[in-house]
């Protein structure tokens, strides 16, 4: 008998490998086929002039997926990450049917609805609202039951001007928006959502993020998600799939799969040591740095609610005036801000006293939006301006939107607007005026 994990499998994944032929195979036509073929058998040279060529290694085998298993239960949010190339997109297709997979076995437990470029499913020359009735006859529902979910349908993708339009007429957003909300809408037991999010503004990226957040957590419904956006998918999901060159160690916490994706460019690490002895002359050196949380824990994932303290331990080796600072950078390569210790100390005499020193900075919670960050530091001193020791590089951390009541600064439909570098939970106060309209000028 199955337990009840077991119960609420609904996709297993078991030993799946896709290969691709690589370089042109065939002709491209059956003719062209007929003509190579009867060349062949005639002893004669190819007509199209490739036959006993070498191809400099153009053509072979590519395997996009290399025996990758795991199991998707309901009500999951699972994200899917990985570099382009990685084998991402044949891995939805694969579960998609799409497409079918070299070997391996793949079992699904319900009706899947999949958006995994703009228009899937859509018929061009149909219109929006015809398309909706496709889609839901497609996914096995009566008409009675996509008449149920019509107007939501419509109201969520803001496309009711152009319902009775042919798609084709229809823009790319506008192309995304009525796919999105025909596949979040129409009860299907597993969505499966590609970057095709991209497509969308920043507005109603917010607005999809919040009704997935909303079919995983209320609805009990199973979602794949693919995104390069890893505040996006810390978001959403729990759980992520990492994929490189075609392999994966199968389902593991967001946290693993977001380092193991950042690994090759951007390695969060909360702690910096020196590795090197200061060099003869030099008159002040950093020795160390940490993040930590309000616990005074080192910590290099914070939530967007948490405050952050930077504590930077730093030699003052010959007696001179030192001010400790430090660059913030976020993923984009814009520098969010550079702070010192300028305002207890202004030009660095307190600590001009040979001796070892720690400092210590804040940066308040509710303050910094979600996003990957990195830490360069610097001991200088502004008058002469003197740099006694720079770490580019020292500390990577990340900041992630908890998606709960803790977002509520936010407001109700919390998400992560990447457009934005701070995110700060200003204090705000209203009053009531009256009970009519106040035409006075304030």
């Amino acid at each position: 008998m199955l337990n009840a994990n077991q119960m609420s499998v609904v996709v297993r994944v078991e030993n799946i490998s896709k290969k691709y032929q690589l370089g042109k195979i065939g002709t491209q036509s059956l003719k062209g086929d007929l003509q190579r073929w009867w060349a062949r058998k005639r002893g004669k040279e190819d007509p199209f002039g490739t036959i006993g060529k070498e191809d400099s290694g153009r053509h072979g085998e590519f395997w996009a997926l290399k025996d990758v298993s795991f199991d998707l239960h309901q009500g999951e949010a699972i994200g899917i990450i990985g570099k382009n190339g990685a084998g991402k997109s044949t891995l939805l297709k694969i579960l998609s049917r799409i497409t079918l997979p070299t070997t391996g076995r793949l079992r699904v437990k319900g009706r899947i609805a999949s958006l995994l470029e703009v228009g899937t499913g859509f018929n061009p020359d149909l219109t929006g609202r015809e398309n909706i009735f496709l889609n839901g006859a497609i996914l096995g529902m009566s008409k009675r039951e996509v008449q149920r979910k019509f107007d939501e349908i419509v109201d969520f993708s803001g496309v009711a001007q152009f319902v009775d339009t042919p798609v084709k007429r229809y823009s790319s957003g506008m192309y995304v928006r009525l796919a999105f909300a025909v596949a979040a809408h129409l009860e299907s037991e597993i969505l499966i959502l590609d970057e095709v999010l991209a497509v969308g503004d920043a507005e109603f990226q917010k607005k999809c993020l919040g009704k997935m957040d909303d079919v995983a957590k209320r609805q009990g419904r199973t979602i794949l998600f693919v995104s390069h956006s890893m505040t996006s998918v810390q978001s959403l999901c729990n759980k992520a799939i990492f994929l490189k060159k075609g392999c994966t160690p199968g389902i593991i916490s967001v946290r693993e799969a977001v380092d193991a994706y950042l690994g090759g460019d951007f390695k969060i690490q909360g702690y910096y040591k020196a590795t090197a002895e200061a060099s003869a002359g030099q008159q002040a050196q950093i020795l160390e740095a940490k993040l930590l949380n309000a616990s005074g824990n080192l910590s290099e994932q914070f939530a967007t609610f948490e405050d952050i303290l930077l504590q930077i331990k730093w030699w003052n080796i010959s007696g001179v005036k030192v001010i400790p600072n430090f660059m913030l950078v976020n993923r984009q390569g814009i520098t969010v801000m550079i702070a010192s210790d300028a305002p207890i100390d202004w030009d660095g005499s307190k600590k001009r006293e040979p001796g070892t020193y720690v400092s210590t900075v804040k940066i308040p919670g509710n303050f910094l939006n979600a996003n990957d960050f990195t830490i360069h530091l610097a001991l200088d001193c502004g008058s002469p301006r003197v740099c006694y020791d720079v770490q580019l590089d020292a500390l990577h951390f990340s900041i992630y939107d908890p998606m709960d009541e803790r977002s509520l600064a936010r407001g109700e439909l919390v998400s992560v607007r990447e457009d934005a570098i701070l995110w700060p939970a200003l204090e705000w106060n209203y009053e009531k005026l009256s009970g009519i309209l106040v035409e006075n000028n304030l």
